[in-house]
């Protein structure tokens, strides 16, 4: 992973340091108007950040802000938290308490702050964090914080995000960018109505924005990313610095080029390396097959290890280290299979990415270092072929969700250029399951489940595998079944691996007292696996958009033996609903013997009007209907 601890919102802030005589003491509750305690669990009082750029290489931060919280979901905003490594030094900390009447409890003291490591899940990292929470439970009540930050580099500049989070009201917030006459730096806003104040003086000129009075907001389902629905401002620099190394982000290529620059000459395998490499695939003819050959051969040969020292956040150890180590992170993980493609005189990209599953928010025009990945792409004569280095299992070709369907950096010794990785799309994601189950006059169930999950439908069940034991992913099956009681009697993985990889999972199950027995009648929901559970509040005052990445596929196909001696009562009618949002077919056959149940749901993505959020509502309501609708069998 990257070393981007101050690429993150900066949700803290500062700048009037000193109270002075004669003004009020404190910040008493009852200075707070009633429209922002609404559905409120803290209100911000005061931000204020001033960021000061004092050379390519050089800046410094003042950060101010008091947080009133009004009841214990407020507690976590009232908690100091700032990272620090060698890169950001913090010169400063103070910090007060305040009851509800604004008279001062306590100020920190400089041996209540906790210093500790910041490594995570890396194992090993420069990064540390200064901790300190007052404990103070007796709401409502206000912190102050103030926070003076130097920079020794310049590659992230604040972002400003006065309105952190739903529940959490703004009374004033403002930031300063003080840029110095001969350089430049850059900002994009979203949802601020007009320019910056902008003020000159002999040598710098002052950015302003300031937003007062924001009262609380509640987070709508499917809403998109929150910086596309509340005030925030990204800033940026056009030249950097990073430890010596000078870069220029005007431009997504000349940002590639500072990588490239960064990275240039750590692609030199060891001999017995090359040695390998030409034993594998001299003699090969497809180029896919070299890759897969030589990916293969790579997830053999090494694993992940996160290390981020310096500027080894942003520069690959070199392709020597990773094959004399057997290890390394994403960066060096890419370059080595970089290398290796290299040697066998295949031409490939090393690319920036911003990994997380459904995380695609990115900002295409605004080039500044949006990523926290780095994989390997293939240009090849009819597409592309796409590869996640920091797996020992995933196929060759096949990202997975956690890098599919968005931007990177493609980047070679042109610089960089910003292109997508493919989407998997509903024909894709699909999930297949039968079932043939048996139901006792008793109501107890046993069934033989067989599943096919394909592309994203299997991510997490192949993460599963790859990382646990047989007995806990038992654990799992155990306890992540939508059944009230059930036992997992066995079960079996097996992996299909292709561009396109699946996962078929049998399951031997029994579920004690599925369906209810009243007196003469045995009620059954056909419906064994795959229930939605999804209800929806109709909003008139709907605000946002609705957004959905992801797409998908669920085939059900049940067949459940009924006991001797019962004959139809009532069965659910056939559904076939169609929607914006998708499709849904269910239909039930019962005969002497056996009941026949099909399902098949599928769902799409894409961005929809907030005005078409009734139609969802009413989509997931039948969804529901149909899902937990019940056949009644009685007793002849």
């Amino acid at each position: 992973m990257f070393n981007q601890s101050f690429f993150l919102p900066v949700l803290f802030c500062l700048a009037a340091f000193t109270s002075q005589a004669g003004e009020k003491p404190g910040y008493p509750v009852s200075d707070i108007p009633d429209s922002l305690r609404k559905n409120a669990n803290v209100v911000q009082r005061m931000e204020d950040i001033r960021f000061e750029i004092l050379g390519v290489g050089k800046a410094k931060e003042y950060r101010k802000y008091v947080m009133t919280v009004l009841n214990e979901n407020g507690n976590k905003y009232a908690q100091l938290t700032e990272e620090y490594d060698k890169f950001h030094s913090i010169e400063s900390i103070e910090g007060t308490l305040y009851d509800a009447s604004g008279k001062k409890i306590r100020s920190l003291k400089r041996s209540d702050i906790q210093d500790y490591s910041g490594t995570g899940s890396n194992l090993m990292a420069d990064d540390r964090i200064k901790y300190h929470s007052f404990y103070y439970k007796v709401y409502p009540y206000t912190v102050e914080y103030e926070v003076e930050i130097k920079y020794s580099f310049t590659l992230f500049y604040p972002r400003w995000l006065p309105q952190q989070d739903e529940y959490f009201s703004v009374q004033q917030s403002k930031m300063t960018i003080v840029c110095p006459a001969d350089q430049k730096f850059r900002y994009k806003t979203f949802h601020y109505p007009a320019e910056p104040l902008v003020q000159k003086d002999k040598s710098s000129t002052l950015y302003t924005w300031q937003v007062d009075n924001l009262p609380a907001i509640e987070e709508e389902f499917a809403a998109p990313r929150w910086s596309e629905i509340t005030p925030a401002v990204i800033t940026g620099p056009e030249e950097f610095e990073v430890e010596g190394f000078r870069g220029n982000m005007k431009t997504w290529q000349e940002f590639g080029k500072f990588i490239y620059t960064l990275n240039h000459g750590r692609d030199i395998l060891p001999d017995a390396v090359k040695q390998k490499v030409h034993a594998l695939v001299d003699g090969v003819t497809d180029t896919r097959e070299k890759i897969r050959i030589l990916y293969e051969y790579m997830q053999q040969n090494t694993h992940y290890i996160s290390v981020q020292l310096g500027i080894g956040g942003w520069q690959t150890f070199d392709a020597k280290y990773v094959a004399e180590k057997k290890y390394g992170d994403c960066k060096a993980l890419s370059n080595y299979m970089y290398s290796l493609l290299k040697e066998a005189g295949i031409r490939a990209c090393y690319v920036l990415a911003k990994a997380g599953n459904n995380d695609h928010y990115f900002i295409p025009d605004f080039p500044s270092s949006q990523f926290n990945h780095a994989i390997v792409c293939v240009p090849l004569q009819k597409d592309t072929c796409w590869l996640e280095c920091t797996s020992q299992s995933l196929p060759a070709g096949y990202l997975s969700g956690f890098t599919s369907d968005r931007y990177v950096l493609a980047i070679d010794e042109d610089g960089g250029k910003l292109v997508r990785t493919p989407k998997y799309r509903i024909t894709d994601n699909v999930e297949l399951r039968k079932i043939d189950a048996a139901i006792d006059g008793e109501g107890n169930l046993s069934a033989k489940i067989n599943t096919r999950y394909r592309a994203q439908q299997q991510d997490q069940l192949e993460m599963e595998i790859a990382a646990f034991s047989k007995d806990k992913l038992m654990d799992r099956l155990k306890s992540a079944l939508d059944l009230p009681t059930y036992d997992v009697r066995n079960f079996n993985f097996k992996a299909e691996k292709g561009i396109i990889p699946a996962i078929s999972e049998d399951l031997d199950l029994v579920a004690p007292g599925y369906a209810q027995v009243t007196g003469k009648r045995l009620f059954i929901n056909p419906n064994i696996m795959t229930r939605s559970q999804t209800k929806l509040k109709y909003n008139d005052e709907r605000k946002m958009d609705l957004e959905f990445y992801y797409e998908y596929n669920d085939v059900d196909t049940v067949e459940i033996k009924i006991p001797e001696g019962y004959q139809t009562e009532s069965v659910p009618q056939d559904w076939n609903v169609s929607s914006q949002f998708g499709k849904y077919k269910a239909s039930v056959k019962v005969l002497p013997d056996r009941i026949i149940y099909y399902r098949n749901n599928e769902r799409y993505s894409g961005r929809f009007p907030a005005a078409e959020f009734p139609a969802l509502v009413k989509f997931y309501e039948q969804l529901y209907k149909a899902d937990h609708t019940r056949i009644v069998l009685v007793k002849k």
